[in-house]
Parts: structure tokens; sequence; C-alpha cells
């Protein structure tokens, strides 16, 4: 895509975050026709969201790495996007019901870096990006379906706008990670008490640090660095739940910890 292009896709989709306005498909004009085409617009549209005060790119969340998401979207390869340092809360966290389109809920593990998984030490793997994880985390992704009809919006389009990105709820940082079998976790979501979902942490890739290889490899086919202190969403143990205002999401991972999310 040439830049002028980049930008005015990024601009579209930045007006439609910003003011909360139902997203159609974008005009074939801008819009990306690939991968590597989606991840161009993403990036010009971080700059946007963060100059108009989201804040600072801290941490990415990656979808559709468990059979379950990929038959709910009905994509088979993993997509990532990023998180902003306004919409992340700890432990427990309030979500203003209006401030969102169509929210929903996904039970996720994330890992936080306590080193650079550099793009001159690629291509990584499962043993190689493990030295850089400092904790790992239960967490909630809160997504947001921002477009009139999502099903009808291409994988490049999905990828450019954050991949239904629009924050999270981090759990307790367990820093003695590696004495918890990460592929035996098992996560629960519940809401309102009741147990919606559950699965298992081997259903990401077959093992939760093979989807922060695969984001590493990807990053580092861009010429990007995940850094220290940024954190990953490997990935949703649960199909996606849509919320309604007064729900309280709250999920559960043995050895990891627990997470909630109210929305208001």
């Amino acid at each position: 895509m040439e830049l002028e292009t980049i930008q005015k896709a990024a601009s579209s989709l930045t007006v439609g975050r910003l003011e909360l306005a139902r997203m159609d498909v974008l005009p074939r004009e801008i819009r990306p026709v690939d991968e590597p085409d989606a991840y161009c617009v993403q990036g010009a549209l971080h700059t946007l969201l963060s100059d108009a005060g989201l804040g600072s790119v801290c941490g990415y969340k990656i979808g559709c790495t468990t059979p379950v998401m990929q038959r709910f979207l009905d994509i088979n390869n993993p997509c990532a996007g990023a998180i902003f340092d306004s919409t992340i809360h700890e432990l427990s966290g309030s979500f203003k019901f209006d401030k969102l389109l169509h929210p929903g809920v996904e039970c996720e593990i994330a890992i936080r870096l306590k080193s650079d998984i550099s793009p001159t030490d690629a291509p990584h793997n499962k043993q190689s990006v493990a030295s850089a994880v400092g904790s790992v985390m239960a967490a909630i992704e809160i997504v947001d379906d921002r477009w009139v009809d999502y099903t009808s919006v291409d994988t490049p389009t999905l990828i450019a706008d954050d991949f239904f990105g629009a924050g999270c709820v981090l759990g307790p940082e367990v820093l003695g990670w590696e004495d918890v079998d990460l592929s035996g976790v098992k996560g629960s979501m519940s809401i309102n008490g009741t147990q919606v979902g559950s699965g298992m942490a081997s259903d990401i890739m077959g093992h939760p640090l093979e989807a922060l290889a695969w984001i590493a490899n990807s990053m580092s086919v861009r010429g990007k660095c995940l850094r220290t202190g940024e954190f990953v969403l490997l990935g949703s143990l649960v199909e996606t739940k849509w919320v309604t205002r007064g729900d309280i999401v709250t999920i559960e991972e043995p050895g990891l910890g627990a997470a909630t999310a109210r929305f208001i």
C-alpha cells in the first residue's frame, strides 16, 4: 500500500473508534488486501489513537490461537493487535458500557516480559522465548464489535483495527511461573455468577508459549521488537461472550489467579 493510502485507512478507522460509530467495510480503494498491508495500517492507527489520548501501546493481544475462537470467527490463523495503557486495569476493572459499541469478554492467559525479544534473534520458538518471560497472569480481554456486520469484514481489515481489541483486566502476576504447568492450566469464565465457558491452556497452539513465539516472529518480520515490561494476551480459552450493562464477569485459572470486569 502507498503511504497515503495507509494513512487514509488508518484515519477512517480512527474516526470510527473515537466517535463510537459502527463501521462498515472500508472502501475498496483504501482496504488492506493482505496481512502485511493490514499491519501497516494498524501501525498508523496506533499513532493516531495515541495522539488522540489513548496513551502508549504497552501490550499486545493475539486472537484466533484456539480452536474455539477459530471456529467462532471462521479464521484459522492467529491475528495480533495492540493494547493502550489507558484501557488496562489490574485485578478488577470497571468499564463504561456507553463508551463501547458491542462489548464482549474473553478468558485469557497473559505474559509479561522481563527482557526484549529481538528480531535479530529470529526465528523464535517456544523454548527461546521462555527465557524472556518474567511473569504469567490470568486476564480478561475486553473486545468491542465496532462493525455493522463483522462477518462481512475481511480478516486484513479486522487486523488493521486491532482485531476487536478494547482493553483488558490483568490478574495477579505469578513470578514463579516455571513451577506452573502452563499447558495444564484450566480457565473458566462466569457472568453474574453463572459459568459460561471453560477451556485448557493447551488449546493455545498446543502450548501458550507457542503463541508468544508466533507474535515475536510476526513482529520480527516487520522489524519490530517485543520490549521489556510489555505484556501479551495469548488467546481466549472460551468463546467470546457479549455483555450488557450491569454484568460482572469473573475468570478463574487455578495456579494463576482470577480477574473481574464490571460493565457500568
